[in-house]
């Protein structure tokens, strides 16, 4: 299996690599702010499928966006408030994850075979990931440990032998931290649903209306 080292050459190459392979429907590995993921087309229904297979998930079970901007994610959703964006433009590119309804014309399926009206999507603070993403379009994601499993801090070498990916992009260990909050946004307001590294405090000095679930 291909591990690349991003802390050596030069990273619009690794970016080139990354996209071939996303391009050609394969799964890669990359690191993210505190752990390693699988990335994939989102609009490959086929290697999100392969994403869902390697991590072990039941099926239902919907992957995540990633996005190079919140330009992109306005692109890709029938309804992004402005309360929700003055929350994007504050906490993006970072550890906020929101929920969102995905505009009608998106031909995707994340994992839900399209019954649900909501996707979740994140602007990411890794440098590699956010280029690939100017790049290559919005990206499924789901963390590179199994189903249920603490995040991947490091790579384990012996484990890469036997993962059924293009490449991995190995930035080594990465630092522990805490989860993303997520909230869940429409017409009728923004919703918290989980509190994690944004308190509920910080949000409500952007967006006063936020309400809990």
């Amino acid at each position: 299996m291909p591990r690349i080292d991003l802390k050596q050459g030069e990273q619009g190459k690794h970016v080139a690599r990354a996209l071939k392979e996303i391009q050609a429907g394969f799964v890669i590995v990359a690191p993210l702010e505190h752990g390693y993921v699988y990335l994939a087309d989102a609009f490959s229904p086929f290697a999100v499928r392969a994403m869902h297979v390697l991590r072990g998930d039941k099926t239902g079970v919907v992957a995540q966006v990633l996005a190079h901007s919140l330009d992109t994610v306005k692109g890709i959703s029938r309804d992004v408030s402005p309360e929700t964006q003055d929350l994007c433009n504050k906490f993006w590119p970072g550890l906020l994850s929101v929920t969102l309804r995905p505009s009608s014309v998106l031909n995707w399926d994340l994992g839900d075979d399209k019954d649900l009206d909501w996707f979740n999507v994140r602007v990411p603070k890794s440098k590699f990931v956010r280029a690939l993403l100017k790049a290559s379009g919005p990206l499924a994601v789901a963390s590179a440990s199994s189903a249920g499993e603490e995040p991947m801090l490091k790579i384990d070498r012996t484990q890469v032998k036997d993962w059924s990916v293009a490449v991995v992009f190995d930035n080594g260990a990465l630092k522990s931290g805490p989860r993303s909050t997520i909230i869940e946004a429409d017409s009728g307001g923004v919703r918290l649903v989980r509190e994690g590294a944004i308190s509920m405090d910080e949000m409500e000095k952007v967006a006063p209306r936020i309400s809990l679930l």
